[in-house]
Formats: structure tokens, sequence, C-alpha cells
């Protein structure tokens, strides 16, 4: 329990509100890798070096096509020697026998974008789509995200939210696709999302994402201000009296954006201190000072 008078309240701007429980969107804690993709940048410039390496081979059958008809028109009026339309002739055999082979790469690089990758990033492969240049170019990341065993979701999850490693803030993430193959060590339900390149996440990095579960649930929003972290828990202070107030432990298993979370464990209509939550912990920490002073 932490006491502070009116004016004391006033002086340090201690703010509370009381807040009532509301449905909000229930999310599931999920497990997020940030992939590599090299491998995308491999597939694309392959694509693309089979995309000339066809429009060449086109060329030059209709050039060889060309030549055999002339040659051929110049060989049934006597005026070139039979072996010049056979020599002809093989050079467009060879010419189709090319472009036969170019198309043949091209389908194969096709489907190995989309079994590798799934329908959506496999196009935006051989598209050269905005979103794969995004993600060769680092200005994002993609993250495979990986629900626990045997949960499910109701539809494909618009957007998800991330923490980074270096900052104490979550990051959005944008719903891609579903994922081509889940991660082995978790064996659950894998999506992949994009991340922006400056979010502070790194490839081959991990990080625990929130993923909508599609069903609601009764909470209380509490904003980043009203919330103090101790002792490597996370709390609230409620007052309990004109000049009182008590720190309550929460759980964040819940975000709501980068730094706002819905809790359940809190009653509907509580007073929670909004703002100078931080001044109350102080306040907390210099009594027990006081206190073992004392003793």
């Amino acid at each position: 329990m932490v006491k502070l008078t009116p004016s004391q309240q006033a002086q340090v701007g201690l703010e509370t509100a009381a807040l009532e429980a509301a449905p909000h969107p229930e999310k599931f804690r999920a497990y997020g890798a940030v992939l590599d993709i090299s491998r995308i940048t491999e597939l694309t410039n392959s694509y693309a070096n089979a995309q000339a390496q066809l429009q060449t081979a086109q060329a030059k059958l209709e050039v060889a096509k060309s030549a055999y008809d002339r040659i051929k028109n110049l060989v049934d009026s006597a005026a070139l020697p039979k072996k010049e339309a056979e020599t002809a002739e093989g050079t467009l055999r060879i010419d189709k026998a090319a472009l036969t082979a170019a198309e043949s790469q091209l389908r194969t690089l096709v489907a190995t974008a989309r079994q590798e990758w799934g329908p959506v990033i496999g196009r935006g492969i051989v598209e050269r789509s905005p979103a794969v240049v995004r993600l060769i170019e680092r200005d994002q990341f993609l993250v495979q995200v990986t629900l626990p065993p045997g949960v499910t979701v109701d539809g494909a999850p618009a957007t998800a939210l991330a923490q980074a490693p270096t900052r104490n803030a979550n990051i959005d993430l944008h719903y891609i696709s579903p994922a081509t193959r889940t991660d082995p060590r978790i064996q659950g339900l894998s999506f992949f999302f994009s991340v922006p390149g400056d979010s502070g996440l790194l490839p081959g990095m991990n990080t625990t994402v929130y993923v909508p579960s599609g069903n609601t649930y009764e909470g209380v929003f509490i904003e980043d201000t009203a919330i103090v972290r101790w002792q490597g828990r996370s709390w609230v202070y409620l007052r309990v009296g004109p000049d009182s107030f008590r720190r309550h432990p929460i759980s964040m298993d819940q975000p709501v954006s980068d730094d706002d979370y819905v809790v359940r464990d809190i009653p509907s209509g509580s007073e929670i201190v909004m703002r100078g939550a931080q001044v109350l912990l102080s306040e907390e920490a210099k009594s027990e000072l006081r206190g073992r002073d004392d003793d």
C-alpha cells in the first residue's frame, strides 16, 4: 500500500480513471522466426535469367525459321544445292530444341517457387512483385509464425503483433499467406508474415508473436503509461482510498498495439492510476528502505 495526500497527488500530476471491462479480440501466443530469404533471391534471379534465355531462344528460332524458308525456296528453284536446305533445317531443329528446353526450365522454376514458398510468394517471385522486391532489398523481412500444436484459428489472420528483442514494444506483422512448411521444433500451423526492415528484427531471430484467435473475451484496456515493471513482473496501481493505492499484478499476454494491453484479472470499474504510477513505485521503494533503516 502507498499513501499520497491529495496535494501530493496534484503535485506529481497523478491521474486515475475508472475502467470498465469490454469485449476484445483474443490472441494466441505463437512463435515467430525471421527467415533467411536468400533462396527467394536465388529463385527470382534464376527465373529472370531463364526468361531471358527463353526470349533469346525464341528470337533465334524466328531467325532460323526465316533462313530455312528462304533457303528452301532457293533450293526449290535450283538456285542453291540441296545440302544448304539440309544445313538450315538442322539449325532450325537445334533452335526448336533449345526453345523447348528454355520453356521447360521456366516451368520448372515456376513450380519450384510455388512448392517452396506457396502460391502467393511463388507468384511474386515469378512476377518480381513489389512485395518480393522489398524482401530482397531488405526493406521488409519475412517472418514465419507457428501456432502451438493443436491450436487453430478461424480463417487467415490479417495481422499479428511481435515482440522485438531490442526494444520494449510490439511490432505490427502483416499477413502474406499460409506457410508451406511448419517449424520442426513446434509442429503447429504456420503462416508467412512481413515485418518492416527497421523494426529491430533480423534474419535468424526468434520472437514471441500474438495472433488473433477469432474469439473475444472480457478485459480492461490498459495504456502503457499505467504499467510499471518491477521484479520481472508487470503491475498497475489501483486506488483503494482517497490517499491510498495498492500495487496489482497483471498479465501482458494480450497486447492491443505497440504498448497497450487488455487485462483480464482487473475487476470491471476499478480506478486505475493512468499517470504517475512510476512515482508510486518510487514511493513504495522509499517506504521499504525506511522500514529497513528503522529495523
